[in-house]
């Protein structure tokens, strides 16, 4: 299986690169204010490049790309910790009007979950929540809710739903809901496999200014052995990543449920892990607010708990191992 980007691919992630750059620099990411909402403009501009509409087919409106495409793009997207429901929206496109063009933004939740959060729950028009008989679709204002005073990753607000849940209309069967809790889990693994990729450059671009005993931190030994196995977490996360992308497109090519439980494993492994890693690499400032790292790491523990937990996939893994 070849990992190399074709040229083609290589200008979609560049192009997804610069727009999170221009759009979604770290601080207006930090500027923004969780309670009051998705940044709608953000939203559109993410959608008129089609990151919600990607995976649609160009006859009703979407780019016509497939997963292999899709993970490029959410890998962007991760490494830019772009605020708001990205998964849930990009998801619903073809489900809910308006969530391939941005007007509408889109969560998803697991209905089945105990307690129940929602996330970003000011700025949505559609909550997608998933139960035994498929996915219905509910009017956000319709929830009941408290919200978390001190949400994991401060970017993320988070609310728990008291009480039971309206009725909603059903819009996908379990069939339908399976595969799209497949491709979910990719996804997140893309975003995952992002923050592994970003906190590894920072600090190594941390370990080249910051000087002591008149030295670049980076010439020592210690230093040079923790960005190194950042580096490695991040290739491997990205072979896995990318692994399951082109395999959802191809499902002959591989055992495609197994490949996306390893990406989301892998990835989720490496963001964590390498977010740690960049904390220490910063020393005593690494423990800072004002240094990016602990927002990357913040970001990676929450993402971890989304579409399935890494026990959850790595027992799913080693199910197919023993059949």
């Amino acid at each position: 299986m070849d990992f190399e980007l074709d040229e083609d691919e290589a200008a979609l992630q560049e192009g997804v690169r610069k727009l999170c750059e221009g759009r979604f620099p770290m601080e207006r990411v930090r500027a923004a204010q969780p309670g009051a909402g998705v940044d709608r403009d953000g939203w559109r501009e993410l959608a008129d490049a089609g990151v919600f509409a990607l995976r649609m087919p160009e006859a009703e409106g979407g780019v016509g790309l497939g997963m292999t495409e899709a993970v490029l793009v959410f890998e962007e997207l991760g490494r830019a910790l772009v605020p708001g429901p990205l998964v849930g929206s990009h998801l619903a496109a073809g489900i809910v009007d308006g969530a391939a063009d941005g007007s509408q933004v889109v969560g998803v939740v697991d209905g089945r979950d105990e307690p129940l959060l929602v996330e970003h729950l000011p700025g949505l028009d559609v909550v997608l929540v998933i139960d035994d008989d498929g996915m219905r679709a509910l009017e956000p204002r319709a929830l009941e809710v408290d919200e978390v005073a001190k949400p994991l990753d401060p970017l993320t607000p988070v609310y728990r739903v008291r009480g039971k849940l309206p009725d909603g209309d059903r819009v996908a069967d379990p069939d339908t809901v399976a595969g799209m809790e497949t491709e979910g889990a990719a996804l997140v693994a893309a975003l995952q496999l992002g923050i592994a990729e970003a906190v590894t450059d920072l600090s190594v671009a941390y370990a080249k200014e910051r000087r002591q005993f008149d030295r670049p931190i980076g010439s020592f030994q210690a230093v040079k052995h923790l960005c190194a196995d950042m580096l490695v977490r991040t290739e491997v996360a990205r072979a896995a990543v990318y692994a399951a992308g082109v395999i959802l497109d191809d499902p002959g090519v591989g055992d495609a449920q197994r490949a996306v439980h390893a990406a989301k494993v892998t990835a989720g492994d490496a963001a964590v892990r390498n977010g740690k890693a960049a904390i220490q690499v910063h020393g005593g400032m690494g423990f800072t607010w004002e240094v990016d790292a602990h927002l990357y790491l913040k970001r990676a523990w929450w993402l971890d708990t989304v579409l399935g937990s890494p026990d959850i996939h790595a027992t799913a893994i080693a199910s197919t191992l023993t059949r």
